[in-house]
């Protein structure tokens, strides 16, 4: 084999379909993973406005990765319709709430540590967000996740900017960055699309996906399909000004996107954009 064909041999590859809110289902190296699964028409004072999960597609799950214990994305409910014994991952000091309600795999991590799932990585990383489950439930820190294989993936979670964001994850393929809520408001302690975008010249990854926006709802708020849909124009509009070499994809409740990435060394003439996804 020629040397050259040899620079040209791309990672990956990885696919992502987003099932709504923060809920993403990963599919690495062989490993499938999904983040934050909240999957029921009503969480709470929150309706779903999008399309409803799938759930066939998330058979034969290796790790949930839960980022914090607030209740639109850690939903007991929905955890349990994956079954008591799928492993998920969530903050230390937050396991105790799953092991009482039966699950029987659950590991926490603190801010740093790492966990192998099959050939990946998963490394818990620190998230500018109270993950207190309110009003007299566990407390424990949120985090993010940045899931390491043949490609690199940062799950922030939720979180605002902060300190230390630049080094999070060097050299990062893949970033799914929050860039709203289901309020009329996105307050403190979260990314709307501008402060996303803000991220993404401090995260400096090849590719970026929005999630957290036109998923769920408070009841009595509008939910046409144009105020569902302007975080995300706007974040586009803004990641183009402010890190232009970032490429930016959306995707609709349900859609998924397949990646691949060719090696730093590799020209950047040949370097693709992402693979077409479904």
């Amino acid at each position: 084999m020629h040397s050259s064909e040899v620079t040209t041999r791309p990672r990956g590859p990885l696919l992502i379909t987003w099932l709504g809110h923060s809920a993403v289902l990963l599919e690495l190296d062989g490993v499938r993973i999904l983040t934050d699964p909240v999957l029921r028409p009503r969480v709470a004072h929150l309706r779903r406005v999008a399309p409803h999960a799938d759930l066939r597609v998330l058979e034969n799950l290796d790790a949930a990765l839960v980022s914090h214990l607030h209740y639109d994305h850690l939903d007991l409910p929905s955890l349990e319709r994956l079954g008591h014994s799928q492993p998920v991952v969530v903050p230390a000091g937050g396991g105790r709430l799953l092991r009482r309600r039966g699950f029987s795999r659950v590991v926490e991590l603190a801010v740093g540590d790492e966990l192998g799932v099959g050939p990946l990585v998963v490394r818990a990383t620190h998230a500018e967000h109270d993950g207190a489950r309110r009003p007299f439930g566990a407390n424990a820190p949120a985090v993010g996740y940045l899931v390491q294989g043949s490609i690199s993936v940062y799950f922030a979670g939720d979180t605002d900017l902060f300190d230390g964001m630049d080094e999070l994850a060097p050299d990062l393929d893949v970033a799914l960055l929050p860039i709203a809520g289901w309020g009329p408001r996105v307050p403190a302690g979260h990314l709307d699309p501008l402060r996303a975008a803000q991220a993404l010249t401090r995260l400096r990854p090849r590719f970026a996906v929005p999630i957290h926006w036109g998923t769920y709802r408070r009841i009595g708020l509008e939910r046409d399909p144009a105020s569902l849909r302007a975080p995300a124009f706007s974040f586009v509009d803004l990641a183009h000004e402010l890190a232009p070499d970032v490429d930016v994809r959306v995707l609709q409740v349900g859609g998924s996107l397949a990646f691949s990435v060719l090696p730093d060394y590799a020209p950047a003439a040949d370097r693709p954009h992402a693979g077409a996804g479904a």
